[in-house]
């Protein structure tokens, strides 16, 4: 069995297709890493805004549960 590659620059070369190939990878991993930035922003966010939520209603429960004194 024969290498398809003899050396490290060929195999980046690729027979001269090196340039398309290694750019695809590195737009797909790009991609991939941007894909889970923003859904760790996004997903910080959603807590963020829904411990908010939560402290909002727990206050209105709290001024609309006291007892009046009339």
């Amino acid at each position: 069995m024969q290498p398809y590659f003899y050396s490290l620059s060929e195999f980046f070369a690729m027979g001269k297709h090196g340039v398309f190939v290694w750019s695809c990878w590195a737009i797909t991993f790009g991609m991939m890493f941007i894909f889970i930035i923003y859904s760790r922003r996004q997903r910080q966010a959603l807590i963020k805004q829904l411990t908010i939520q939560q402290a909002r209603q727990a206050q209105r429960s709290t001024t609309t549960t006291k007892p009046s004194n009339y």
